[in-house]
Parts: C-alpha cells; structure tokens; sequence
C-alpha cells in the first residue's frame, strides 16, 4: 500500500510540468510576436529578386485579346506587373495610383488572381483599367511561382524580364515616389 501511494506521488511529479506548458509556449509565442511587430510587410523576402520572371502563358479575360506570357515581359521595355483580383478591398484602394502610372506612360500589365471574369471585368469598366495586358490566373498556380503571398502585390521588371523589385501591399503616391519610381529609373525606364 505504501509502495503504491509512492508510485502514485512519483506519478504525479513527473507530470507536474505539464501544468507550465501553456505558460511557456505564450511566453514563446508572444516574444516571437513581440520580436515581428515592427517590422514592414513590405520587407517580405522575396527569392526572385534579380532572377527572370518565372514562365508563364496566361489566357485573356474574355472579351480581351491580350492575356499575359513571360515573353509578353522581356520586350525591351521596363514595366510594372500588378497581381490584383476584384474582390480584394486594397485592390479598390491602389487602383487610381495605377491610372495615374498609366497615364504618365508607365505600362502596367495585370495578373487577374483567382477572380470570376466577369467580376474581374466589372471591376476594371467601373475604375478604369490601367493595364496594357491581362492575364487570368484563375486558379492561383502563377501567382503561387511569383511568390504572391496576396493581393495585391505589384512588381517591376527590367528591360530583360528580371524582377528588380516585390512590393506587397497597395501602391501610394508616397511608395510610388520612393520605391517603384526609383526601381523603375535602374530598370531602365
């Protein structure tokens, strides 16, 4: 009987522990976040920084005779790729900073991120469309090999189909001035 109500006691210490757990992992969990907090979305790594555009060939919306390919982006020429879908909110807040780049000659081409046509369609015909080509990534697998963690995210490309610069999030007059403008200037725009 003794030997049992020591094995029991024993028992019990050894997973004692186990009541600081949920305490430990907060406290790890929190510094990790703690430790995030003040870093910019923007600054996301991104791995094809400096790499050529990955190959792609995406058909038009309907209605359009563009669509979108790798070569579309290797013309000679810089230019801004915009990942954007019609049911994005931030989508909705960036679109007059892309008219505007349209309208001082930058060409924009869009990549149309898991959106229904018509939507998509709907979305351009009541802001403006801005984009010089467009292409439907219905089902996500392009916008997965450009790293797009969500929309919108807009990228530069150089005069060769290089990615010279990743900005998630939507586009400013500020961050127009400060990052894409300048990145544009190196790209050989």
């Amino acid at each position: 009987m003794a030997q049992a109500s020591a094995t029991r006691m024993g028992a019990r210490r050894r997973w004692r522990w186990l009541a600081f757990l949920p305490l430990v992992l907060m406290l790890v969990l929190g510094s990790v976040f703690w430790l995030n907090m003040g870093k910019d979305p923007a600054e996301l790594p991104s791995a094809l920084v400096g790499k050529p555009v990955p190959d792609f060939d995406l058909p038009p919306l309907p209605g359009r005779a563009d669509g979108l390919a790798a070569a579309d982006l290797r013309d000679g020429q810089p230019k801004l790729v915009n990942v954007f879908a019609s049911w994005c909110v931030p989508c909705r807040i960036e679109h007059p900073v892309l008219m505007e780049l349209q309208r001082q000659g930058i060409p924009v081409v869009g990549i149309n991120y898991k959106d229904e046509p018509a939507k998509a369609l709907a979305f351009i015909g009541q802001l403006g469309d801005p984009y010089s080509r467009i292409g439907a990534d219905r089902d996500g697998r392009v916008a997965i090999d450009w790293g797009v963690y969500g929309v919108p995210e807009t990228f530069v490309i150089d005069r060769e189909g290089k990615i010279v610069l990743r900005f998630p999030g939507p586009l400013s007059p500020e961050i127009v001035r400060d990052r894409i403008l300048p990145a544009l200037a190196g790209a050989g725009g």
